[in-house]
């Protein structure tokens, strides 16, 4: 017996349910709705490349997981993600669903929050960027904001994800990040804005028995002779001194290139090279000495980043004014 067509009202077909939408588009002929969970879970694991990172994030067991991907394969009719993969990969089809999907997903929560708007409520899914903060000043501020913001609107489902800064610019821009607390944020953020939270003066770190460490200041071109121990190429504070050294016509030998700002510390202690880090950082200072720079607009900064209007979510928004308020 065929299937009845949908009825008619006033000209207009009754809608879908809710928890499903219509992506006919991805699979020509295919008009079976897809669910807004399965979605869901396809982004977390494209974002992710883990099932079990995905599964942590969405809250739910990895055969979950793997179970709502297949019944997502099967509603669109193809493979999103390669097999055996590590770490996990999409296919082509996957990669042409996944900007879609967001923006279902998103149009799914504009249309929720209509709703809490018209009851006044800030509520629903809040997550937010944050790069590690070595600054304790900064740090401690951001805990507070997110502490008192969730007190303030217990309905926000929040969650905090630390990707690198460029990879959290690109999340806000997607929609896969309502805002981020970003260091060394570029001057131009196409689609983006951004609120300055923090300002301080980089400062040379030397070992204590290091010739230079008893002057009260230096320049770049005191330094350019020196062994430097560094983070590598795409860490917010090496792109920082990096394009400092370019823009004076300076070179320097990099001798360490590490991944975190504490091993920096200890090379640097040892007497494997000199570094350049932001005045406050909240790591141990045995052995090693801060001497100021005679640079001018050499500084890190820490911006709260967001989507230019009107694509910044209501959460981000208020978030943003909780912050502006102290």
């Amino acid at each position: 017996m065929p299937s009845p067509r949908p009825t008619r009202c006033s000209g207009r077909p009754i809608s879908a349910p809710p928890h499903l939408v219509e992506l006919s588009s991805i699979s020509p002929g295919d008009n079976r709705g897809v669910e807004l969970r399965h979605l869901k879970h396809f982004v977390a694991l494209a974002e992710e490349s883990s099932f079990t990172r995905a599964a942590e994030r969405e809250r739910i067991v990895q055969s979950g997981l793997s179970s709502s991907i297949r019944s997502l394969e099967r509603d669109v009719g193809s493979e999103l993600f390669v097999r055996g993969s590590r770490p996990v990969r999409l296919t082509t089809a996957g990669r042409a669903l996944l900007p879609g999907a967001r923006r279902t997903l998103q149009e799914s929560e504009r249309a929720k929050q209509l709703v809490r708007d018209v009851r006044g409520l800030v509520a629903g899914p809040f997550t937010i960027g944050a790069l590690p903060l070595h600054n304790r000043d900064v740090s401690c501020r951001f805990v507070n904001w997110l502490a008192s913001f969730a007190t303030a609107h217990p309905g926000l489902d929040i969650s905090v994800r630390q990707p690198g800064r460029d990879r959290a610019l690109a999340l806000v821009a997607e929609g896969g990040l309502d805002c981020a607390v970003v260091t060394g944020a570029p001057a131009r953020l196409p689609g983006l804005r951004a609120t300055r939270l923090s300002t301080q003066p980089v400062v040379a770190l030397l070992a204590s028995g290091h010739p230079l460490a008893g002057r009260d200041g230096l320049a770049l071109a005191d330094l350019a002779g020196e062994r430097f121990v560094d983070t590598y190429p795409g860490h917010e504070s090496r792109d920082l001194v990096d394009l400092a050294f370019a823009e004076r016509g300076l070179t320097r030998r990099i001798s360490c290139e590490v991944v975190d700002l504490p091993m920096v510390f200890n090379l640097t202690r040892a007497g494997l090279g000199v570094a350049l880090v932001p005045e406050r950082t909240d790591l141990p200072a045995e052995g090693v000495v801060a001497v100021p720079l005679r640079e001018e607009g050499l500084v890190h900064t820490v911006d709260l980043v967001l989507p230019r209007d009107p694509a910044t979510s209501p959460a981000a928004a208020a978030f943003a004014a909780h912050v502006a308020a102290g």
